[in-house]
């Protein structure tokens, strides 16, 4: 509920953090697909990363519609990781406009999800 008092700010609270993230890249093979979440995760910015094989992607780039196909990465982090996250992606990627789109988990199970918060250092 908003606060609406004199001299308060008329905005709702921000709601918690997620406690987890899920972070989606896509890359054109399946081992750069590797190489990117190999890294997230030896860099500790992810406690693990799967890889699904081949989707089509149709997109617009450059004023036309194009068609590839692309690996998805989803990667699993902490809320803290996530900066760190995205700019080890864009550094380590070679598309010039990387899709990295964060979801925030709603909820996860106790123990895994103080694993990823384990396994994951924010810096």
């Amino acid at each position: 509920m908003a606060d609406h008092r004199e001299g308060a700010p008329a905005v709702e609270p921000t709601p918690a953090a997620p406690p987890l993230l899920t972070v989606m890249t896509t890359t054109d093979s399946a081992e750069k697909a590797r190489r990117l979440a190999q890294g997230a995760v030896e860099a500790r910015l992810a406690a693990c990363a799967q890889i699904s094989a081949p989707v089509t992607s149709v997109y617009r780039w450059q004023g036309r519609i194009e068609t590839a196909e692309e690996w998805q990465v989803l990667l699993k982090t902490t809320p803290a990781c996530y900066d760190a996250l995205e700019a080890h992606l864009t550094a380590a990627h070679d598309y010039e406009t990387p899709e990295i789109i964060a979801t925030p988990v709603v909820r996860a199970g106790a123990a895994y999800a103080a694993w990823v918060r384990a396994e994951t250092v924010a810096p």
